[in-house]
């Protein structure tokens, strides 16, 4: 890669949207002259476009914002629709918006007056301030100093939590109704910190963590082949612990949907300098590592779809 891309990929991760946040998400066609795959990736986290009313309104630095953000995941999996996937990247950042939560999960005690009956207050995640709107970041940090209105959560839900969502089913409609059945891969990232802390001074921290709800939201071969491309690469990779998959590895997996579906969980000190939003050089080849295994991925699981339903094949 020549320096002038390098530099222009340095740019992209580090630039942020403080204005207008027009866009939700950014869909990315697999290119017309790659084979089409049934394998759709998508990254929820790593929005880095902030509402200028959002930062407005939390007493937080920008950079205290970003550390709930999927810093540059888009960007490791950019490979994807040269190999005929499909690549869905949420625009907005999570600390405004969890894609990746239920749309009812809203914690009580950061919003004005009783809760609407449409609100789940009591999930474990509501109550720890992680819910679809986020009340906290990392280290316990109150994202507001002051209550919002409930009709706030009903319009972010309504402007991105429904359009994201309904764009990533209707991808796993037209796939699996084109090739009898569709494959998500749920792309998110780590800090090192979270890492380290689930692992034994005496042994090695994880570089990557496949969640697949312990084997139930897709089929084995799904889990086995990244488990083995990852590790034959040299990177350390553990499987359910302790990231099992989230609200859309759950929604959409074989318990839900019906896709095969498997979140992946990338250590950041692979590509990033520590306690810092930038990208290292090392990024450049775990992006290359990804974009070999997103090229092999559709060989090694043609028989999650060469075995087509009658209805597929008409």
């Amino acid at each position: 890669m020549s320096q002038k891309s390098k530099q222009a990929t340095f740019d992209t991760a580090t630039r942020l949207g403080l204005e207008e946040c027009g866009r939700l998400f950014v869909l990315h066609e697999p290119h017309a002259s790659a084979a089409a795959t049934p394998i759709i990736y998508d990254s929820p986290h790593s929005g880095r476009c902030y509402p200028a009313d959002f930062v407005a309104r939390t007493p937080l630095p920008l950079a205290e914002l970003r550390a709930s953000e999927d810093f540059a995941v888009d960007l490791l999996f950019m490979a994807a629709p040269s190999t005929g996937s499909h690549l869905l990247a949420a625009q907005r950042p999570r600390a405004w918006l969890d894609l990746n939560r239920a749309p009812d999960e809203l914690s009580a005690e950061m919003f004005e007056g009783p809760a609407p009956q449409w609100a789940n207050t009591e999930s474990e995640r509501a109550r720890a301030g992680l819910g679809v709107i986020p009340r906290i970041i990392s280290e316990d940090r109150e994202i507001y100093d002051a209550p919002l209105p409930w009709s706030e959560a009903q319009r972010r839900i309504e402007e991105a939590w429904k359009p994201y969502h309904a764009r990533l089913q209707s991808l796993l409609e037209e796939t699996r109704a084109r090739f009898g059945t569709a494959i998500l891969i749920d792309c998110h990232s780590m800090p090192e910190s979270a890492a380290r802390a689930m692992t034994p001074l005496s042994l090695r921290q994880p570089d990557i963590i496949l969640g697949d709800v312990e084997g139930r939201s897709c089929d084995p071969l799904l889990t086995d082949t990244l488990h083995r491309l990852f590790a034959d690469a040299g990177l350390n990779v553990r499987r359910n612990r302790v990231y099992t998959g989230g609200y859309i590895t759950r929604r959409y997996g074989l318990e839900g949907f019906g896709a095969h579906a498997v979140q992946i969980e990338i250590n950041r000190r692979l590509y990033t300098t520590p306690g810092e939003y930038r990208l290292t050089e090392a990024f450049f080849a775990l992006q290359q590592l990804i974009a070999g295994i997103t090229a092999e991925l559709p060989r090694r699981l043609t028989p999650l779809w060469r075995q087509r339903r009658p209805e597929a094949a008409e």
